[in-house]
């Protein structure tokens, strides 16, 4: 093997497996000579990449952990695997690793040849992941697309779907990705509200970037703190339910705000879950039960309801 470019990198690719590789070895599979491989180790150790020597008829090269880490060369399965991985982790918000995740899944398929991706996505969609109890999943396409954009400081185009059902087409300038461990949100300038805006993730749909860049403007407060008032003042809603029941019938998390009245008991609260998944919770109880506000709560029961009885065959 002549190209040296391309031997170096068969070379860094081969050391990447764990395991001690004999400088002869590694000359009979590069079809050089043993001078030419302890030349090319040089390289890689110029380049950044520590590779350790060690002496005797056991003895061979391995790439060892150094201070900082080198960019790795994957085959067509590993790099498969790790996009799999990767994207079903994202879907799911995960505390502590979920962002990194996230910008790293986007740099991978920036690269990924086409033949890939399209494997990736058939393995995708043919693996089914346990959803949250509200059903709040996020489309890892559509994380990659929001990272790469936030990334690359590039205007942002998508479909929004309030919590009231109201759909809108947004125009955005992102400035960061923020994971609560249970959802994904965007934090983002709305350019035709001209003002600095929360979008839940798993409410977007169809983003593309511009490819218009933008200078970013300055957040008023920490990105994580302005998800969390955010999501205070929007994602939180007041529930009337009154259960044809006494309190001691409730359990424990509504009997502190249940109040008695003739024939039932009166139940109001704070909710931030999907109106889907709390009126789900609220009929698991057992308890025949009457929802009096909000009004969008009301139609989820009814939803809910039709869906069970076609179910039933009714």
């Amino acid at each position: 093997m002549t190209d040296t470019p391309a031997r170096l990198l068969t070379l860094l690719s081969l050391l990447q497996t764990p395991r001690e590789w004999p400088g002869s070895e590694l000359a009979q599979r590069l079809r050089v000579s043993a001078r030419t491989i302890r030349r090319d180790i040089d390289r890689l150790r110029e380049l950044g990449y520590p590779v350790e020597a060690t002496l005797g008829p056991e003895g061979g090269y391995r790439l060892v952990a150094g201070a900082a880490m080198p960019p790795l060369l994957l085959d067509d399965e590993e790099a498969v695997a790790i996009a799999v991985g990767l994207r079903a982790g994202a879907g799911h918000a995960v505390e502590g690793v979920d962002e990194a995740s996230v910008r790293a899944l986007a740099k991978l398929e920036q690269v990924l040849p086409s033949r890939l991706r399209h494997r990736v996505s058939s393995l995708q969609s043919a693996t089914v992941a346990l959803a949250r109890g509200d059903g709040a999943r996020v489309d890892p396409r559509t994380l990659t697309t929001m990272a790469s954009a936030v990334a690359g400081r590039e205007r942002l185009r998508f479909a929004y779907r309030a919590r009231d059902g109201v759909q809108s087409r947004r125009l955005v300038e992102p400035y960061r990705l923020v994971s609560t461990g249970s959802r994904w949100y965007l934090v983002a300038y709305d350019l035709e509200r001209e003002g600095w805006r929360t979008f839940r993730v798993d409410r977007v749909a169809e983003p593309f970037a511009t490819g218009a860049r933008f200078a970013p403007r300055e957040l008023p407060m920490d990105a994580q703190e302005f998800v969390r008032r955010g999501v205070r003042g929007a994602e939180t809603y007041r529930v009337e339910v009154v259960f044809a029941a006494e309190a001691e019938a409730l359990p424990p998390w509504l009997r502190d705000a249940a109040v008695a009245e003739p024939g039932g008991t009166r139940v109001c609260f704070e909710s931030g879950d999907s109106p889907e998944w709390l009126v789900a919770r609220l009929a698991l109880i057992g308890v025949p039960f009457t929802v009096h506000a909000p009004e969008f709560l009301a139609v989820a029961a009814r939803e809910l309801a039709a869906r069970l009885a076609s179910a039933a065959g009714a």
